[in-house]
């Protein structure tokens, strides 16, 4: 689905166009069409590897995804669109990460997000504007996190090694945004020109 919706934003804007006969599908089961492959369990039909895309690569028809390919099968199918010219990944200790988490305090009703190391609520457990009492997430707990970012590091080492073979991979190492951010815009600089911020 996120490549069906990355295929359409970029057709959309003119950047990516296709001479293939038939539009882009991901199928989702065995039985539709002719398989060529399978990846991360979304099958990729023979049109879409037979397809010819062809990318603008005017300085406009720039895009940054978040969070998005989350697997090397998931990088691959992306590769088939457009050639990705740099991946930043961010190393930030599992410590810091959960109790980060752990202190993170939320008003439901307006999802107001507090912190009791770095934004502490006026009055401790009460949200600032109406007073109301903060609850902790059930998935804000050591235990989840400790079992999320072990499975996100089994599922990223082949991500991050296919855009290591491919030379984009950019790794950068902090505890917090203070710390990461001006990395991250001294690079785009360095590659890309200047970058506003």
């Amino acid at each position: 689905m996120i490549l069906r919706l990355i295929v359409n934003e970029l057709t959309t804007r003119g950047w990516l166009t296709t001479d293939a006969l038939r539009p882009y599908t991901v199928y989702s089961s065995s039985t539709d069409m002719d398989m060529e492959s399978t990846v991360d369990s979304v099958h990729i039909p023979s049109n879409f590897r037979a397809a010819k895309y062809q990318y603008s690569d005017h300085p406009s028809a720039s895009f940054i995804l978040d969070g998005f390919p989350r697997t090397a099968g998931q990088a691959l199918q992306l590769d088939h669109l457009v050639p990705i010219n740099f991946v930043v990944n961010i190393e930030t200790p599992p410590e810091i990460i959960i109790g980060r988490i752990c202190n993170r305090w939320v008003h439901e009703p307006s999802g107001r997000v507090y912190n009791t190391t770095f934004n502490p609520p006026k009055i401790e457990g009460k949200d600032d504007i109406t007073g109301e009492r903060l609850v902790q997430r059930a998935d804000d707990r050591p235990e989840v996190w400790e079992a999320r970012l072990k499975k996100f590091k089994e599922t990223s080492s082949s991500l991050l090694e296919h855009y290591d073979k491919l030379g984009v991979l950019w790794t950068v190492t902090g505890n917090s945004s203070d710390d990461i951010t001006p990395q991250i815009f001294n690079e785009f600089s360095k590659r890309f020109g200047v970058v506003e911020h």
